[in-house]
């Protein structure tokens, strides 16, 4: 399996760092049908789920802080991880997913990371 990814001659140092955490990560784990990859993509304001079957090359089963009932949500960042966390492992289970593998893509296991983490586990989710 090839990982497609690649660091610019100009990228910050902490973008580079991200980047080689997520390439050494991505060498040990994949998605099989039996248990998905389960992926979060961090953006300075949002944060964004999908499970991932990396077999057949399909996303599953996604959640984001992008979704119109949360965008109007007046919380913090962090609650509103809390809650796609929820909502992710609510729609796994309704797609009968019961274990995934938790890929931090290159993100430290903190802040929002984590509280998503612990919301989908709370839910149901073996990691």
């Amino acid at each position: 399996m090839a990982i497609g990814l690649r660091q610019h001659k100009h990228s910050a140092k902490k973008t580079a760092s991200r980047l080689r955490r997520q390439i050494r990560v991505r060498k040990k784990i994949n998605g099989t049908a039996d248990r998905p990859r389960l992926v979060v993509t961090k953006s300075s304001k949002h944060l964004f789920a999908q499970v991932i079957d990396d077999v057949a090359g399909k996303t599953l089963v996604s959640a984001s802080t992008m979704e119109a009932d949360l965008r109007g949500a007046e919380a913090n960042k962090t609650d509103k991880a809390k809650t796609v966390g929820g909502l992710i492992a609510d729609r796994a289970k309704a797609a009968g997913i019961d274990s995934v593998v938790f890929d931090r893509a290159g993100n430290k296991y903190h802040g929002r990371i984590a509280a998503l983490a612990d919301a989908a586990r709370e839910g149901g989710l073996g990691f």
